[in-house]
């Protein structure tokens, strides 16, 4: 390296350790306005170890926190209600990818709970500069399998076929080829190759769907899992960055109903729900979509709230966001907002949020942001 090259590298690290130092202390101050908590001799800690490995360490205290701002911060979710619900794990000790999996059922378990569902959030070791770190490649540690057809036509979920094929090159061979198997996690370290590994039969928890007056919507035989958990988004906190950081909550019923099952590039079960009605197909204007998408979204409250798995209808949802909104501002903080996510995708003008003002796009952290997807170049 030339004494030019190093002098640029010199100051390619100093300025990221600046603006680390910046975030940090916007971060610190933020939550000792926030809780109470004295945090100025802690800033001085924090620049010392910036100075020495261009990053540093974080309290069990500050990711709690930053955690749960960033699911406040995050202008995707109408669930931010309960943001101060939110509970951690601290995971970032584990190093290789069984203890990682381990870790990942055991927060499935956790945050389960036999269906009475509790807001849980596992972080795993942060990103250290010129080191390898740990990926999640499923979306959610819960995910259906999408078997590609022979015809081109698909058995499963259609998201998630890309996904099931490069998990099948890694040698999974004990999917069903049904509608809901259940995929194995992927972990993988950025230098290593990816492990699969299946989840334990028990562990996840599901809900076989009926309906309350059609008797013959159990002969479907639709089920869907109780445990939303995103696992494949980066965590940033302070200026620390957590590239696996599962998290996870509870249904609103649209979510599982309006778009899982509904969608015409996943399960698309309305024209065979219409069938069953009875229903005009034969022209748009019959209305027989909204009328079966309507009977699904009853089968998946019904159901849910059957079996005692905790869910939330979509108006329900929308109010709490409205009134978390109203807190906000009496708190004067802003609530980024990003209104095609937030609008229910039923029913959407009887929604509180549909006749909403503009949100204010803003990009605050601490915050989730989306991460590129290894499976989409993994070749086998």
């Amino acid at each position: 390296m030339t004494h030019e090259e190093g002098n640029a590298v010199a100051a390619v690290i100093e300025t990221a350790v600046r603006d680390a130092a910046a975030e940090a202390a916007d971060f610190l101050g933020q939550m000792e306005g926030e809780t109470g908590r004295p945090t100025r001799g802690r800033m001085a800690v924090v620049e010392r170890e910036l100075l020495r490995t261009g990053t540093y360490w974080q309290t069990f205290e500050e990711i709690e926190f930053g955690s749960r701002v960033a699911w406040r911060n995050n202008a995707r979710c109408i669930g931010r209600n309960h943001w101060r619900s939110l509970e951690l794990l601290d995971r970032r000790e584990l190093d290789d990818p069984r203890s990682i999996f381990d870790a990942c059922v055991d927060h499935i378990q956790m945050s389960t709970r036999g269906g009475r569902i509790k807001p849980l959030i596992s972080v795993f070791a942060p990103l250290r500069p010129g080191e390898p770190y740990w990926r999640i490649w499923n979306p959610q540690l819960i995910r259906y399998a999408g078997w590609r057809q022979h015809d081109g036509s698909i058995v499963g979920d259609p998201l998630h076929v890309r996904l099931t094929e490069a998990i099948c090159r890694m040698g999974w061979t004990d999917g069903t080829g049904g509608p809901f198997d259940v995929l194995p996690l992927v972990i993988q370290r950025s230098d290593q190759a990816p492990h699969f590994f299946e989840l334990p039969h028990g562990v996840v928890l599901e809900v076989p769907l009926t309906h309350p007056e059609y008797g013959w919507f159990e002969e479907l035989g639709l089920r869907w899992h109780a445990l939303p958990a995103i696992a494949d988004m980066r965590l940033e906190i302070g200026g620390v960055s957590y590239p696996c950081a599962p998290f996870s909550g509870w249904y609103m019923g649209t979510e599982v109903g309006a778009r899982n099952l509904s969608d015409q590039r996943r399960y698309n079960l309305l024209p065979e729900i219409a069938r069953r009605i009875g229903l005009d197909t034969s022209r748009d204007s019959s209305l027989w979509k909204d009328r079966a998408l309507v009977e699904l979204n009853v089968a998946v409250l019904h159901s849910y709230r059957r079996h005692g798995v905790a869910i939330i209808d979509h108006h329900a949802a929308s109010r709490q966001f409205a009134f978390h909104e109203r807190r906000e501002a009496e708190l004067g903080r802003p609530v980024p907002g990003d209104q095609i996510w937030l609008v229910p995708p039923m029913s959407a003008s009887t929604m509180p949020i549909f006749h909403h003002h503009p949100f204010p796009e803003l990009d605050v952290r601490p915050n989730f942001y989306y991460q590129r997807k290894p499976w989409r170049e993994f070749r086998g």
